[in-house]
């Protein structure tokens, strides 16, 4: 077996979970390398929500699934994920995120630890069983190790008999190298 890295692995896993006809979530849509990826595994029946504070990833995830002819895929809204709810009522098979920053834009606009928390809770609320929220932790810059700790605090203390929660990083890296948090639901809560 040979391991992977960090993003295709985290693909894999939304890759073993996404049917044709699902809904799934883009909880930080940046550049909408995720979003088209979603779009592609949701096919023609299924739909993607992807969520970006900053105008710019919007434009960008935008002109990406426009230059796809995947635009009416997919659902781009500029809010935070912390929102979701307000936008999405169906049942979510998968959600990604990439906790950071907009990689070539402002390193002062960040994900940040409470909001990334009340994403997950909504989409537990939203997530059938056997579906999975996938986060990409990316904590190298300033405020990523108070969210990586806030989040790593949170989904510690998750019931093991509503989720299983992993977590997939290589230890030996250099410069924080990001890694994933992959949370399964397992049954609904009571």
């Amino acid at each position: 077996m040979k391991l992977k890295r960090i993003l295709p692995f985290a693909k894999q896993l939304i890759m073993s979970t996404v049917e044709p006809g699902d809904i799934v979530v883009d909880a930080t849509a940046g550049n909408g390398h995720d979003t088209l990826f979603l779009t592609e595994l949701v096919g023609e029946h299924g739909h993607v929500y992807a969520f970006d504070v900053q105008e710019e990833a919007i434009q960008a995830t935008t002109r990406r699934l426009a230059e796809a002819n995947k635009l009416d895929k997919a659902t781009i809204i500029l809010d935070g994920h912390e929102n979701l709810h307000f936008y999405i009522q169906q049942e979510v098979s998968a959600a990604i995120f990439n906790l950071g920053y907009l990689p070539g834009s402002d390193h002062e606009i960040i994900t940040r630890g409470d909001s990334t928390q009340r994403a997950i809770e909504s989409l537990l609320q939203l997530l059938k069983v056997g579906g999975i929220i996938v986060l990409v932790v990316y904590h190298g810059h300033q405020g990523g190790k108070e969210e990586k700790d806030s989040i790593l605090h949170y989904v510690q203390n998750l019931s093991q008999s509503f989720v299983h929660v992993l977590s997939y990083q290589f230890l030996n890296q250099q410069n924080d190298p990001p890694f994933i948090v992959a949370i399964e639901k397992m049954k609904e809560q009571k």
